[in-house]
């Protein structure tokens, strides 16, 4: 009989579940993406390492010190956090000068590390591109009581909010092509839908239960093909 093979998630608070609960407004894990049925249909042991606010310097720090773990494949979701801005620093300094979490060139460089690393060992990584945010509900949750004209001043407009977080999906798409890496193309799966207001929560950002479910399908037909 041949060995299972073990697939390891490593990401941040997509592929985490995490959902806002509409009672409390609170973040809590909520996770309806199927795992279970992923890893039956396709005989394969899968582990969830994704962690909440985890970007790819985060990522790249664990999978050095978890890489001896025996994982066959190794799936990569990042890009959402190391897009996104310090907003409070941005509405008491809106005149300034200011980068994302990650800057665009070192996400590209730390990306390409984590996967020679881990083609170098034998181990198959995936990409998943990020899934599409709504830019209008994430100002209007992550802006709460902070300035919000001085960050709309900064900004231009809210959509550049989704053009930011864009970029960083394109970059991971080109990572994919340039080094021959498979690709689950989150964003087109969403981009499929007419209501995407329907697939995130509240902060347009993380996916409802119906997200997650898009995101379960992606998955599969991925393993499918």
């Amino acid at each position: 009989m041949d060995m299972l093979k073990t697939v390891g998630v490593f990401g941040d608070s997509i592929l985490k579940g995490i959902q806002i609960d509409d009672t409390n407004k609170r973040y809590y894990v909520n996770n309806h993406i199927d795992i279970e049925l992923l890893a039956q249909r396709h005989s394969v042991i899968i582990k969830n390492n994704s962690m909440f606010g985890c970007t790819v310097k985060k990522g790249l720090l664990l999978l050095h010190k978890r890489m001896c773990t025996g994982y066959n494949i190794v799936v990569l979701e990042y890009g959402g956090n190391d897009c996104d801005f310090n907003w409070k620093a941005i509405s008491e300094r809106p005149n300034d000068e200011h980068s994302p979490n990650t800057p665009l060139e070192v996400f590209e460089n730390m990306y390409l590390e984590i996967i020679n690393t881990l083609k170098s060992r034998g181990i198959e990584p995936i990409l998943t591109s990020l899934p599409p945010l709504d830019p209008q509900r994430f100002f209007d949750w992550f802006c709460r009581g902070l300035n919000k004209d001085n960050i709309l001043k900064w900004l231009g407009s809210i959509n550049a909010i989704y053009r930011a977080q864009e970029m960083y999906s394109r970059i991971i798409e080109k990572i994919a092509l340039e080094t021959k890496t498979r690709l689950v193309d989150l964003r087109g799966e969403f981009l499929k839908h007419r209501r995407i207001d329907d697939l995130l929560c509240q902060d347009g950002t993380h996916p409802s239960t119906e997200g997650q479910k898009v995101i379960t399908n992606a998955f599969l037909n991925i393993a499918k093909n």
